[in-house]
């Protein structure tokens, strides 16, 4: 297996072996994502150009890609389907920087700071609005419940995000309710679609979305490993961003699970009032070292990394099952 030759290897594992077999699917999604931006109203373009500009990895069209190409599709429909899926990802994108309030993106300002927060909700709406003309263009019934479900879902999980944000009471059950919905939700409809527009029967169909709500898990949590993590500077990215939101994360949780008074009282004022000095951050890091909660973040990514590996063992053997095993692997693997 070329996961397993990589990890021997000391090889990172990468995204590259999944966007060379859809490449050429593609540079044919980024046309349809240009095309359908456009709009008389010059701020639109302007304003969606300027995050899809911004670079991201498209992961979620690829696996869109990737999984009509496992079950053997050999038409047309998954192209646009899969500009839908980073439509769908794209305005909440728009919609989350202006919730958290986010000045930058990957690196660069968010449209929020650019734009205010006005024109980033109100061309989320637009994309959202253009994502389901897509998928009324395909005409299959099933596709558009598909979508539409993990678009409604989506929305439960940033509103229950909203809730569970600075309580430092909030369970591990509550804190993946949340990205089982935010995050794994839009995973799992971006595999489901590839069977389905291949009309595989409904076991592969079931196998593709396990794979891809598992996946979304693990890579959340991973995500929320390296919000405390030094090495998150070496990813190009902010740390602590999560603990100056006040979010509460797994590792949060864990930690205060096993806290005594005088730490509980720590995350109290420092999450739930807001209340932070300098130094704080560092504390935080410090705290969730002693009580192992980064480590154990991550064996539950393993967990349903493996999860996910496992949901592709019913699928024939070849390059493009390889490369979804993968992505897993980049996803966890991420962490170290």
């Amino acid at each position: 297996m070329a996961v397993a030759a990589a990890l021997e290897s000391k090889e990172k594992p990468s995204l590259e072996p999944l966007a060379r077999l859809v490449g050429e699917d593609l540079v044919r999604v980024n046309h349809h994502i240009v095309a359908n931006m456009q709009s008389p109203v010059a701020l639109i373009p302007q304003l969606a150009g300027h995050i899809v500009a911004a670079g991201g990895k498209r992961l979620r069209p690829m696996l869109t890609l990737a999984a009509a190409q496992l079950c053997g599709y050999r038409g047309e429909r998954h192209v646009a389907l899969a500009a839908a899926v980073e439509f769908i990802h794209t305005a909440t994108l728009l919609h989350d920087d202006v919730v958290d309030e986010s000045d930058l993106r990957r690196g660069i300002k968010t449209a929020n700071a650019l734009w205010g927060n006005k024109a980033s909700v109100l061309v989320g709406d637009f994309l959202f609005s253009r994502a389901f003309q897509l998928m009324v263009a395909d005409g299959s019934l099933e596709v558009l419940r598909i979508l539409s479900h993990a678009s409604a879902v989506i929305a439960e999980g940033e509103v229950l995000q909203l809730v569970t944000s600075n309580d430092i009471s909030t369970t591990e059950e509550a804190y993946l309710a949340v990205i089982r919905a935010k995050t794994a939700q839009l995973f799992a409809a971006a595999c489901r679609i590839g069977p389905v527009v291949a009309g595989r029967p409904a076991a592969e169909a079931d196998a593709m979305e396990a794979y891809g709500l598992n996946l979304g898990i693990a890579f959340q949590l991973v995500d929320d490993m390296l919000d405390y993590s030094a090495r998150q500077a070496e990813l190009g990215k902010t740390v602590g961003d999560d603990f100056r939101d006040g979010k509460i994360t797994l590792p949060i949780v864990l930690a205060i699970r096993q806290g005594d008074d005088e730490e509980r009282a720590f995350w109290r004022r420092t999450l739930e009032e807001q209340e932070q000095t300098q130094a704080d951050l560092a504390r935080a890091q410090s705290l969730l070292r002693r009580h192992g909660a980064l480590e154990a973040t991550m064996e539950r990514a393993r967990t349903y990394g493996a999860e996910a590996r496992r949901a592709l063992s019913g699928f024939p053997p070849g390059p493009v099952r390889e490369a979804l095993d993968m992505v897993v692997a980049f996803c966890v693997e991420r962490g170290f």
